[in-house]
């Protein structure tokens, strides 16, 4: 069935060449490495040492701006939408591990709201500041 699938998008004209500058893969690619490189290092730590915000700072931040940084300066998308969708990795990597805590332990996590808040600005300003920079980058490459 798969085979099938397979040979049927590949003979679909508009399969070729899909993977343009301006494809929102690109997005969602950049969002799944932001949110992996946030939730790595934060995953691993056990519940009694996660402090929001500091266990979060560290290089998943910086991975955050470097993505933000590059979508916005290979002009993948608007500035809006990228700084928005990979600032929304971070809070999205705090959400998944309070999911599976929670699942594990329904008790954990009571004031799960208050960590999802404190993550957005934290991932705001991270992929503000790549973005920002992307975009200097972006004009001076059209120039």
């Amino acid at each position: 069935m798969a085979a099938v699938a397979a040979v049927v998008f590949m003979s679909c004209p508009m399969a070729v060449n899909t993977m343009t500058r301006s494809s929102p893969a690109w997005l969602l690619i950049g969002f799944l490495i932001a949110f992996v490189a946030v939730g790595f290092a934060h995953w691993q730590l056990p519940y009694e040492q996660v402090s929001l915000p500091d266990s979060l700072y560290g290089p998943g931040l910086v991975a955050v701006g470097l993505i933000a940084l590059m979508l916005r300066a290979f002009g993948t998308g608007r500035f809006l939408t990228i700084w928005w969708l990979i600032a929304a990795a971070v809070p999205a990597a705090v959400m998944a591990r309070v999911l599976l805590e929670t699942s594990r332990d329904p008790t954990s996590h009571n004031l799960w709201p208050l960590e999802i808040l404190i993550a957005l600005p934290v991932g705001l300003v991270c992929a503000l500041l790549g973005t920002a920079l992307g975009s200097l980058l972006l004009m001076r490459s059209s120039k």
